[in-house]
């Protein structure tokens, strides 16, 4: 592979915002994975955040790459999944990430991905970074001529673009429901800045009290608290587990364990021992007790009785599950942890996606 832009480059990222800013360009925030692909000729490779190399993964979308860009380019995007309803499914991309060669092919049959593409890093034997984003932007549309909407026809997609603020809020506020994450915001003069938190995200926050039914110790091996594992009663009273808040500074991981340390319990009859009744658990529990990012990590945890609730920020739920590590916000005493179901929950009006994919 010899391109202007040679792999590994870290993606150009984003900084959080509270609000939508003036006078800027405006894309929906695809949930997906981060990815640059690299193209010459017949090679593909396609580059994680973390530089990860993806391209097994994702043989369909190393073929569409082949059939849809240049000959010789470099384009920033996301790689995602959209369901049979028009929906953004972030566990079936997750699945993808499979060691076993067949399983992968049989995968990329069963629930194929789609490239979007939101930016031109290089193409032919130009180096494109140095360009403002307007410029890399208007050769990008070029290259793909936005969708007929409803239309996926060949898995690599241009994402939509206004540099209306209001069309970015509707987006905002309407595209929740297809699964996007909010919305990103780019000046127009914006180089291309590997790595750099130089572009602005809005991301919905919500906050949900939930119980904390058992946490994971931290991997260190220091007598800390690695997660907290936060759980909602359904209609039955059946406590089900939703995802953990796992960002805490060190000094508070300590402490935590000497403040849970009366709440801890054995694990028989507690709600969550999976050993105990793994028969009964659903596929989406059955990950709860697991990582949906390491699906080999230890399913050990400290049980604690199911007293304690914690009011937790999130920014979605996806099946069921946070798509995304809680951050904590405060511990509520004041709240019975049987008063913490799933009626508390805001759920977004469904949207097609496959209605917005593409147009500009």
């Amino acid at each position: 592979m010899d391109l202007p832009v040679m792999p590994p480059v870290k993606p150009m990222l984003a900084r959080a915002a509270a609000d939508i800013p003036s006078g800027q360009l405006y894309e929906p925030k695809w949930d997906g994975f981060r990815s640059v692909v690299f193209r010459d000729r017949d090679e593909v490779e396609i580059g994680s955040r973390n530089e990860r190399p993806m391209t097994r993964y994702f043989p369909e979308v190393a073929d569409a790459v082949r059939a849809t860009l240049p000959q010789r380019c470099v384009v920033d995007g996301e790689i995602v999944i959209v369901d049979d309803e028009g929906v953004l499914d972030f566990d079936a991309l997750q699945l993808r990430l499979h060691p076993a060669a067949s399983r992968v092919r049989l995968l990329a049959g069963q629930t194929p991905a789609a490239f979007v593409a939101f930016d031109l890093l290089a193409l032919g034997d130009d180096d494109l970074t140095s360009l403002p984003f307007a410029e890399r932007r208007s050769r990008l549309e070029a290259l793909l001529p936005a969708s007929e909407a409803g239309e996926l026809p060949d898995r690599v997609h241009l994402t939509p673009l206004t540099s209306d603020p209001e069309v970015a809020r509707d987006w905002f506020e309407r595209l929740e429901g297809a699964g996007l994450d909010g919305v990103i915001a780019k000046r127009p003069d914006l180089t291309y800045q590997p790595d750099k938190r130089v572009m602005t995200k809005v991301k919905h926050v919500r906050t949900l009290d939930c119980v904390v039914a058992g946490y994971r110790p931290h991997t260190s091996g220091a007598d800390a608290v690695g997660s907290l594992m936060l759980g909602l009663y359904d209609d039955t009273g059946r406590l089900d587990s939703l995802g953990v808040i796992g960002a805490l500074p060190m000094a508070r991981r300590r402490a935590l364990v000497t403040e849970l340390a009366p709440y801890v319990t054995d694990l028989a009859g507690h709600p969550w021992d999976w050993g105990g009744h793994a028969e009964g658990l659903t596929d989406a529990q059955r990950k709860a007790f697991g990582s949906r990012w390491n699906a080999g990590k230890s399913l050990a945890f400290v049980p604690l009785r199911p007293e304690l609730v914690v009011e937790a920020r999130y920014d979605y739920l996806d099946g069921g599950r946070f798509r995304h590590t809680a951050q904590f916000s405060r511990w509520r005493p004041d709240r019975e942890a049987s008063s913490c179901t799933w009626g508390q929950v805001e759920r977004p009006t469904p949207v097609d996606i496959r209605g917005v994919l593409g147009a500009s």
